[in-house]
């Protein structure tokens, strides 16, 4: 509970219950009314993301309002960091959807539920890790190294052979369950021959599962060098997952457009981890990280877009890329 007079706390029920609401309200908004049933147009994807984006941002106004500048800055900040980490997670994402030759009329639905599991398992893991660092605090160092392995991995580029099959969730629900040749309609299960079969649809959830425990993992320790506010890191992933059907949309010509955009994810993770590792001795402040997040990716967008000019064939590679997983 905030001891600032005229500042609410985000942790309080009463406001955590309307965010909770809130973001069931605006997930049920994107999977009823985007694209229902079709394949969006690229046009339509980015009219959608733009929409989400500044719908997003614009949430740090209500926010500053009823908890302060602090908070505001601080939720800014979380969310386009996890928003920056989403492109490259939805890219797996789509080699799973290709994988498993899910039918584009069935993936609205399937990632409506992949994207609540992944609120929920993002808040166990927020929570988890908000009462390990109170509790130990050399437990930030641990995150702060985390995100500089994961920085180097991302320099290292998105792993196009994502074989599902090697996945130990996937394998065990092939284990229980006897799986369908094809798939039974959006069921998840099917009585076949008086047994209980499972469709490739319900391999493809557990797989997408079995992605974002990896992805919480990777983003919360980068969430925890801003703030330690747990409602707030859990409103930036929740509205950094808002909308991803519509960047889905969008990530091959990201990928096309955007040559340095592993660079710069890296460099930010880099600079949190920076932040993390350094904080009992200088102490960094939420408008200057804030600041640098926008630098980065100001300064990779610039770069990208004078190196296609300079090497538009590198550019029509990288769409190449891109198209394999459309």
């Amino acid at each position: 509970m905030s001891l600032v007079p005229g500042v609410v706390s985000l942790d309080e029920p009463g406001p955590l219950a309307g965010l909770v609401v809130l973001i069931v309200a605006l997930l049920a908004v994107d999977l009823k009314l985007f694209a229902r049933g079709r394949d969006p147009s690229f046009r339509e994807g980015l009219v959608w993301s733009i929409g989400w984006f500044v719908l997003s941002l614009l949430v740090a106004l209500p926010l500053l309002a009823l908890s302060g500048e602090t908070a505001a800055i601080e939720y800014t900040t979380v969310y386009l960091i996890e928003r920056s980490l989403s492109l490259d997670n939805l890219f797996v994402f789509l080699l799973l959807f290709a994988y498993f030759g899910v039918p584009p009329r069935y993936r609205p639905r399937l990632l409506f539920w992949g994207i609540a599991a992944a609120l929920a398992m993002r808040g166990a893991a927020i929570l988890a890790g908000v009462t390990l660092i109170e509790q130990f605090h050399f437990v930030i160092y641990i995150l702060g190294a985390t995100l500089l392995v994961l920085a180097y991995r991302i320099l290292r580029g998105v792993d196009e052979n994502v074989d599902p099959d090697r996945n130990i969730l996937v394998r065990a629900t092939r284990r229980l369950f006897p799986v369908t040749h094809g798939y039974r309609g959006g069921r998840w299960f099917s009585r076949e021959e008086g047994r209980l079969h499972a469709t490739p649809l319900l391999l493809c959830f557990v797989a997408l599962g079995a992605a974002d425990v990896a992805f919480a993992v990777d983003s919360i320790p980068a969430a925890f060098a801003i703030t330690r506010d747990s409602a707030v890191i859990w409103m930036g992933n929740a509205f950094a997952l808002l909308g991803l059907r519509a960047l889905f949309v969008l990530v091959a010509g990201l990928i096309a457009r955007f040559r340095y955009l592993d660079e710069t994810i890296a460099i930010v993770l880099a600079m949190v981890a920076v932040k993390l590792l350094i904080e009992d001795l200088v102490k960094i402040g939420p408008v200057v990280s804030l600041a640098g997040v926008a630098i980065a990716f100001t300064v990779g967008i610039a770069a990208s877009l004078l190196a296609d000019r300079r090497d538009p064939e590198m550019e029509a590679k990288r769409a190449a890329r891109g198209s394999r997983v459309g």
